[in-house]
């Protein structure tokens, strides 16, 4: 989780330093986000395996939700940066980056809440 969040910051502030110096996002946005989606990936591995295991949150449907919606963001987030064809898509990675700092600590509360 602390790997996530710090790759996920990284990326933040990446997509924000772009956007200041007003060029598009580049290799090292790329291979940033690439490097969150393969952390998200396992993640979201070891939280399916515990699931089938038999270890449930309190409230399976939202934590399930979330957990697939934080998966996608990062992609997300490329593809629209790659076709945003101005210096704004450092910042469309900026959020998507952020929102997933914010959505593996709302994970974590999920998964907590029940004693899992």
């Amino acid at each position: 989780m602390v790997a996530v969040t710090v790759t996920a910051v990284l990326l933040t502030l990446a997509g924000i330093a772009s956007t200041l110096a007003r060029r598009r996002i580049g290799l090292l946005h790329l291979a940033g986000a690439a490097l969150l989606e393969a952390l998200l990936l396992v993640q979201g591995g070891l939280a399916v395996v515990r699931l089938a295991q038999g270890e449930t949150p309190a409230d399976t449907p939202t934590f399930l939700g979330y957990l697939a919606g934080i998966v996608l963001l990062p992609v997300a987030g490329v593809l629209w940066a790659r076709t945003e064809p101005t210096r704004w898509a450092g910042t469309v990675l900026a959020v998507a980056a952020g929102a997933v700092g914010v959505m593996i600590w709302r994970l974590q509360q999920l998964w907590e809440a029940s004693g899992g």
